[in-house]
């Protein structure tokens, strides 16, 4: 499966979420990664304009460090309209419509 992301470079910015901590606008989409409950899971999904692309458990040298503490925060109010497509999705699986509910890992 191809996966252009992998080399796109996107800024991440804070979202004051701590299920969806970052997002970055690249290519006019925004980008959202999900931070999951890792090892049980991938460390990350990524989301794009709110629909999931794919897991994954390391980032890209190209993507950075997204939990940079140097990083900016998004204006509450864009992140409340970045967020809005993906709020449902904390658990992990759900955005495909099998969430965990494994009390350990995503309870």
């Amino acid at each position: 499966m191809s996966r252009p992301e992998l080399h796109a470079r996107p800024e991440w910015r804070f979202t004051r979420n701590v299920y969806f901590p970052v997002a970055a606008l690249v290519d006019d989409q925004w980008w959202v990664l999900r931070l999951n409950s890792f090892p049980d899971h991938a460390l990350w999904t990524l989301f794009i304009d709110g629909v999931v692309r794919f897991d994954i458990d390391d980032t890209p040298p190209s993507w950075g460090r997204p939990l940079d503490r140097s990083a900016p925060l998004l204006e509450p109010e864009t992140a409340e309209a970045v967020l809005a497509p993906v709020r449902e999705f904390v658990a992990y699986g759900s955005e495909v419509g099998r969430a965990c509910d494994d009390p350990f890992c995503c309870g």
